[in-house]
C-alpha cells in the first residue's frame, strides 16, 4: 500500500456478555428506583445449589468489585461476578409476568439442562 492510500476500518459494536430485553431493562430501572440506598446496578452471580448444581443470584450492586464485568445495556448497568462470567456468556435476560408468577428469565446458551422445578441448571 502506498503512503497516499488510506484504509477504512469499520468498527464492529462491542460484544456484550449478556443482553437485556426491553422488559428486563425496565424492571431493572424500577428496582433501582425503589432501592432505599444508592445503587450502581444489579449484580449477577452463580450460586451452587439446587438439584442441577447452579442457580442464578441477583442482588443490588452498590459498587464494582475488582473483577466484575460491567455491562451497559438499554440504559442500565449489570455487573457480572467474576466466577459467573464463564457460565452466562451469551445470555439474554428477560422479565416475564403472568397470572401466577413474575421474574427474570435467563436464556442461557451454555445450559445443558435444568431441574424439574426450573430453579437450577447445569452446564
Amino acid at each position: 500500500m502506498s503512503t497516499t492510500e488510506t484504509t477504512t476500518a469499520t468498527a464492529r459494536p462491542a460484544f456484550k456478555p449478556v443482553t437485556l430485553t426491553d422488559a428486563a431493562a425496565e424492571r431493572v430501572r424500577t428496582l433501582i428506583a425503589q432501592s432505599d440506598k444508592p445503587v450502581l446496578g444489579l449484580r449477577i452471580a452463580i450460586k451452587t445449589k439446587g438439584c442441577s448444581g447452579f442457580s442464578y443470584d441477583i442482588q443490588y450492586a452498590t459498587e464494582k468489585e475488582k473483577f466484575d464485568e460491567v455491562v451497559e445495556d438499554k440504559g442500565v448497568t449489570v455487573l457480572i461476578e467474576a466466577k459467573a462470567q464463564m457460565y452466562i456468556f451469551g445470555t439474554e435476560i428477560d422479565w416475564e409476568e403472568d397470572k401466577l408468577q413474575s421474574g427474570f428469565v435467563f436464556r442461557n446458551p451454555n445450559e445443558k439442562g435444568r431441574c424439574g422445578c426450573g430453579e437450577s441448571f447445569h452446564v
